[in-house]
């Protein structure tokens, strides 16, 4: 899967310079750590999200995280799936419990690198996150042992419920995006 990943973050485009950072990150990254995708690899791992528009493509289905206790985007960390973008699909599937998404496009939709902070025998670390752009058929879900909570936002109200760049920054490049015949 690594050089997998090289090549896909090789061919992003960030949309400005912090995204630009992440992804000069990411890739610096992966060139260093052949267990790229490992939990147990102590300086940091790829993970893998899902950004998920609702069928009008108004809104995009955020989590309440149970253990960072913000407003993100369904996803997490990378298990033996063949690719990064059946990984954020899974981790849709399982965190929103919603069984009919589609991959708008195979490329990358977002980079981001943020730390995660220590919590019991697991020391603070790095998550390379590498988001895809889904669209749910329906907006029915279920909540799982992740979340405090899963909610259908509006796109034009993201401001009025995080502060996140990166969550801002998805929500901006969504418009991009309009609804699907």
């Amino acid at each position: 899967m690594r050089e997998a990943l090289l090549e896909l973050v090789s061919g992003h485009t960030p949309v400005d310079d912090k995204e630009k950072e992440h992804t000069a990150s990411t890739l610096d990254f992966l060139r260093k750590n052949h267990n790229c995708a490992s939990a147990d690899n102590l300086k940091g791992h790829i993970t893998a999200s899902a950004w998920v528009l609702s069928p009008d493509r108004t809104q995009t289905l955020l989590t309440h995280h149970r253990k960072l206790n913000r407003w993100l985007q369904l996803g997490g960390h990378v298990e033996g799936d063949a690719t990064i973008q059946e990984a954020a699909l899974r981790e849709a599937v399982e965190e929103g419990g919603i069984a009919q998404l589609h991959l708008i496009e195979d490329s990358i939709f977002d980079i981001d690198v943020h730390l995660i902070p220590a919590k019991n025998e697991v020391a603070d670390h790095y998550h390379y996150d590498i988001r895809f752009l889904f669209q749910a058929e329906r907006i029915d879900f279920v909540v799982s042992n992740e979340s405090n909570e899963l909610a259908w936002i509006k796109l034009s109200d993201m401001a009025n419920l995080t502060s996140d760049e990166s969550v801002l920054r998805m929500s901006r490049k969504s418009k991009a995006y309009p609804i699907a015949s």
